[in-house]
């Protein structure tokens, strides 16, 4: 007797059935599986921020996983992880328009060669019950490592040279680097420009009003705000100044990685490019 027919399709046998139902997943059905559990662990490990690209950066360095970004946005989506995505804030460049600014040395070419060449430098602010708290940072645009900050409940002068003194210590630049910001009173004052000639840094402002000409400093507050401040309620400055010790220090520098680096961290961005050998025309032009 031939098997019923419908809508021009078999009906399996009970006996197919049964040998259906037994054969359990399919090897990449387990595989996925797998592969499930280790981008949760990478998006835990990333406090929930990173999405496809980073995890799939993770799997390839940490896990040695040869795998399609494709395929790991359609397991991501199936096991509801996502990444964090931004906020509008408060005005903290205000120009004091007496004072005569830097001109601009940058001029939006937002990349160096080596270390310490150009650093970018901005404010922002981050919200707690206590009252606002203030947050200026350098940035080295080699490699996007937050090189000096500081953070204060004002915006006067010393937030910006105190963030500029931290960068000087810790890396020891030549005479002329770069340190370009906008057009805020901190950065245009007396007080930063003396600093700034004391340390043999060249000052570096962009337009008023336009946030491209210092845009990766913006990129980096993007992600502050975004992986951090906008998830996080503080109650008082000094949990906000933990947090946010911990988020620079902790991750952005060592862990978080950079399209820029080749989705790698700026530490070991640094580490990888030093160890890189002095090419032949360099020994030639020595």
């Amino acid at each position: 007797m031939t098997s019923p027919r419908w809508l021009g399709c078999s009906v399996p046998s009970r006996q197919g059935y049964y040998a259906w139902a037994g054969r359990g997943p399919s090897a990449r059905a387990r595989r996925d599986a797998e592969l499930t559990e280790k981008i949760r662990a990478h998006h835990q490990a990333s406090d929930e921020i990173y999405r496809t690209p980073r995890i799939h950066a993770d799997l390839r360095e940490i896990d040695g996983i040869g795998i399609g970004r494709k395929r790991v946005a359609r397991l991501m989506r199936a096991a509801g992880l996502a990444g964090v995505s931004r906020r509008r804030g408060c005005r903290t460049t205000i120009t004091d328009r007496k004072a005569s600014a830097a001109s601009d040395l940058v001029r939006r070419t937002f990349e160096a060669d080596e270390p310490n060449r150009i650093w970018a430098a901005d404010i922002t602010y981050v919200p707690a019950w206590q009252g606002f708290l203030y947050l200026a940072v350098v940035l080295d645009v080699f490699s996007r490592r937050i090189v000096g900050w500081a953070m204060a409940e004002h915006l006067r002068t010393e937030l910006v040279t105190d963030a500029l003194a931290m960068a000087i210590h810790q890396r020891r630049p030549e005479a002329g680097v770069i340190h370009h910001s906008d057009k805020g009173g901190q950065y245009t004052s007396m007080a930063f420009g003396r600093r700034c000639a004391q340390a043999g840094v060249r000052p570096s402002t962009g337009r008023t009003g336009t946030c491209f000409d210092n845009a990766i400093t913006e990129s980096f507050f993007a992600s502050l705000e975004c992986e951090l401040i906008d998830r996080r309620t503080f109650h008082t400055r000094s949990e906000a100044e933990r947090a946010i010790f911990a988020y620079i220090e902790g991750f952005y520098n060592l862990r978080r990685r950079h399209s820029a680096n080749g989705q790698l961290g700026p530490v070991e961005y640094e580490r990888r490019q030093a160890l890189k050998p002095v090419h032949e025309d360099d020994y030639a032009a020595a």
